[in-house]
């Protein structure tokens, strides 16, 4: 059980209603994670307008293995599980690549670098070193896409935050998250 009780669409205040609905037509249902948003119309305008935005950054497959590495490093299993579910169903991410984004790598060397340089992100709080940065501009990136990946790490911090603060009740299949190191 959720430490935050996650109201149903029709209990979350009147102004986070249209806001739900438009994520209900969107996924089909409405994840437990914005349903407990829904409690701050304020916060869930936040959420949805930001996750718009920076799903036109990058691409599908490179945002799902950013958002599975920095559900390890929070160690957030409602993410963990619902990118796990998202990677698989939406994105289209083999079984083998979402075991590497979990552990901040993989096969393509162009998305590792991505994925190792959100995993710096995460892991310093942003204080990553010259080597971090131009490790990932060395594979591609530009300036514009290396603020894209600190936004998708940003983005997925406050997700993981919320979820590991109110204990949310996972509505996805369950991915346990690695062993702690």
């Amino acid at each position: 059980m959720s430490r935050i009780s996650v109201p149903t669409r029709d209990d979350a205040p009147a102004a986070s209603q249209p806001i739900l609905d438009a994520v209900h037509k969107q996924l089909g249902v409405i994840p437990n994670l914005y349903r407990l948003a829904a409690l701050s119309p304020a916060v869930l305008t936040g959420l949805t307008v930001l996750g718009a935005a920076l799903g036109k950054t990058l691409d599908l497959k490179t945002r799902e293995r950013i958002a599975l590495a920095v559900a390890e490093v929070n160690r957030c299993g409602y993410c963990l599980s619902a990118h796990s579910y998202l990677a698989t169903n939406l994105a289209k991410v083999s079984p083998d690549e979402i075991a590497l984004a979990r552990a901040g790598h993989s096969a393509d060397a162009k998305v590792d670098a991505a994925l190792r340089f959100a995993v710096a992100v995460a892991e310093t709080r942003g204080h990553v070193d010259d080597g971090a940065l131009a490790a990932v501009r060395a594979a591609g990136f530009t300036d514009a896409q290396v603020i894209e990946i600190v936004g998708l790490v940003v983005e997925n911090f406050f997700t993981n935050f919320l979820n590991n603060v109110a204990e949310t009740e996972i509505d996805f299949p369950v991915v346990a998250l690695a062993k702690a190191a």
